[in-house]
C-alpha cells in the first residue's frame, strides 16, 4: 500500500488547463450522469487522456485515463489529494463524518476504528454466516421462469451487511430499516440534484426522499441508543458493538458519528457487491463454456476461479466508473495545470476497457485473473492508495461464496441472447433490465 507521500510535480505557470467540452454544466451533468459509459470513451478519443468537465454542484472535474497519471494521484500526498472532498456528492446521505467523506487525520481515525471488522480473523468469521444466508436465499429461487437477479442479490447482500453491522437482522425496527434502505438506493441521476438543493426538497420525489432519509436516521439513532445499554457489548463482534467498546476515550464516537459510519457501511456494503454478482451471472448465463468451468469450480471448491469470475465482472462492468480526489493545491498532470479546488477523477471504466491493458476488453474472460493477473494499476474497482476500499476483501469473499451457492445448484439461462445495457442508478451502473435470467436445477 502506498504511503501517500510521493512527490507531485509543481505546475508550470505556462502549462495549459486540460481540454474538454464547452457545453453548459447542467447539460454536461445530465450527459455524464446518464450516459458516462458511452460519453467518456468518445471524449477520450477527442481530447486525450486528460479531460475537463464541469458538473453540478459547481465542480470542475478532470477525468484521467492514463495509468501513470492515475498512479500519480494514488501515490500522491493525502494532504494534496482529498478523497473525502472528492466524494462531496454523497455528503447529504452519508453524512459529514462518513469514512468516505473525511480526509487526513479525521479519515485515518475512522478507518482505524472500522478496519478490524473487515480484516483478519473477523473476515474469516463471516464465512459461515454468508454461506448460510446465501444458501437460504438461492434455495427459494423459482425454477424454469425468468426473474430479476439484481433484485435478489440486493436483498441478499443487504441481509448480510445487516448482520455484519448490527449482529442481528430481526425485529420491527430492522424490518422497517431494510425496506427504507432498499427504497433509498433506488434513485436516478436527477434525484441527486435534490440532495444538494433545499428548494427542490420541498417537492415531489425529492421531498419523499428527504422524509425517507429522516426516518432512516430515526431508526439508526434508536438502534444506537438501545445498543449502548446492552450488557453483552464486550462479547459481541458486530461493527456497531465494536465501535461502542473502543478502549481509548478519544476514539469513542458520538451518536452522529456512529450514524454516519453505519449508513455508509449499510449502503456501500451491499449495493456494489449485489451489482457485481448480478453482472457475473448475466455474463455466465450467456457463455456456456465459462458457465461450465465456473460450475465445476463451485463443485470442487475452486474459489480462485469463482473469485476470478467476480473480478472479471468488475472489470467489464465497473459498478463505480471513477474515483474522485479534490485538490488542495495546484498540480501538473500530463502536461496540464490543474488548479486547487478542481477534482481529479481516475477513470476505472476507461482503464478497464483499454485494450492496451486488457486484450479484447469487451470479452468476458475470468482467466485474466488467474496466475499473475493484469498488470498493477490496470484493475482498481476498489480505488487505490491509502484510500483503497476497506471492504474489498469482504466483498470478494462474499461474491465467491454466493457464486458457489448459486452455481452448485443451478444452470443459468438468459431471458434473451442480447446482453443487457448498463443503466445509471445514482452513482452506480447496473444491468439495464435487472439481470433477467432463469435457473434450472443441475
Amino acid at each position: 500500500m502506498s504511503t501517500g507521500t510521493a512527490p507531485v510535480a509543481a505546475p508550470r505557470r505556462t502549462a495549459p488547463l486540460p481540454p474538454g467540452p464547452r457545453l453548459p454544466s447542467g447539460v454536461q451533468t445530465v450527459l455524464f450522469g446518464n450516459f458516462r459509459h458511452v460519453l467518456l470513451p468518445l471524449l477520450r478519443r477527442r481530447y486525450g487522456d486528460v479531460i475537463r468537465l464541469n458538473l453540478y454542484p459547481e465542480r470542475s472535474v478532470v477525468q484521467l485515463a492514463d495509468v501513470e497519471h492515475i498512479r500519480t494521484v494514488f501515490s500522491g500526498p493525502a494532504t494534496t489529494f482529498h478523497a473525502g472532498e472528492g466524494n462531496v456528492i454523497l455528503k447529504p446521505i452519508m453524512g459529514e463524518h462518513s469514512v468516505l467523506l473525511t480526509d487526513e487525520d479525521v479519515h485515518l481515525r475512522a478507518r482505524k476504528l472500522l478496519m478490524p471488522a473487515f480484516h483478519g480473523a473477523a473476515l474469516r468469521g463471516y464465512r459461515d454466516m454468508i454461506t448460510g444466508l446465501a444458501e437460504r436465499e438461492v434455495d427459494r429461487w423459482p425454477t424454469g421462469r425468468v426473474f430479476r437477479l439484481h433484485d435478489r442479490m440486493q436483498a441478499l447482500t443487504l441481509e448480510i451487511i445487516l448482520r455484519v453491522v448490527f449482529g442481528v437482522a430481526e425485529g420491527p425496527r430492522l424490518d422497517e430499516l431494510r425496506r427504507l434502505l432498499t427504497d433509498l438506493v433506488d434513485i436516478g441521476v436527477l434525484d441527486l440534484f435534490g440532495w444538494h438543493n433545499e428548494k427542490l426538497q420541498r417537492f415531489g420525489p425529492w421531498r419523499r426522499s428527504m422524509l425517507r432519509q429522516r426516518r432512516v436516521d430515526e431508526l439508526l439513532f434508536a438502534e444506537i441508543a438501545e445498543r449502548r445499554t446492552a450488557t453483552d457489548l464486550p462479547e459481541r463482534t458486530d461493527v456497531l458493538s465494536r465501535l461502542l467498546t473502543v478502549p481509548a476515550e478519544d476514539d469513542r464516537l458520538s451518536d452522529a458519528e456512529l450514524r454516519d459510519q453505519l449508513i455508509t457501511l449499510l449502503l456501500a456494503g451491499h449495493e456494489t457487491t449485489a451489482t457485481t454478482l448480478a453482472w457475473s451471472c448475466h455474463e455466465l448465463a450467456r457463455d456456456p463454456v465459462r458457465l461450465a468451468r465456473a460450475s465445476q469450480a463451485a463443485d470442487s471448491g475452486d474459489e480462485k476461479y469463482l473469485e476470478a469470475v467476480a473480478k472479471e465482472a468488475m472489470r467489464l462492468h465497473p459498478v463505480i466508473s471513477e474515483v474522485a480526489r479534490r485538490l488542495t493545491r495546484d498540480v501538473e498532470i500530463g502536461g496540464y495545470r490543474i488548479p486547487a479546488g478542481f477534482t481529479v477523477m481516475p477513470s476505472i471504466a476507461l482503464v478497464h476497457g483499454d485494450p492496451a491493458h486488457h486484450p479484447d476488453p469487451q470479452a468476458f474472460r475470468p482467466e485474466r485473473f488467474l496466475g499473475s493477473g493484469p498488470a498493477t494499476g490496470t484493475w482498481f474497482p476498489f480505488g487505490g492508495g491509502v484510500r483503497r476500499c476497506l471492504g474489498a476483501g469482504f466483498s470478494l469473499l462474499e461474491a465467491t461464496i454466493v457464486l458457489q451457492a448459486i452455481l452448485s445448484r443451478y444452470r443459468l439461462s438468459p431471458d434473451r441472447a442480447r446482453p443487457e445495457p448498463a443503466r445509471p442508478r445514482h452513482i452506480t451502473l447496473v444491468p439495464g433490465r435487472g439481470a433477467r435470467i432463469s435457473v434450472t436445477p443441475r
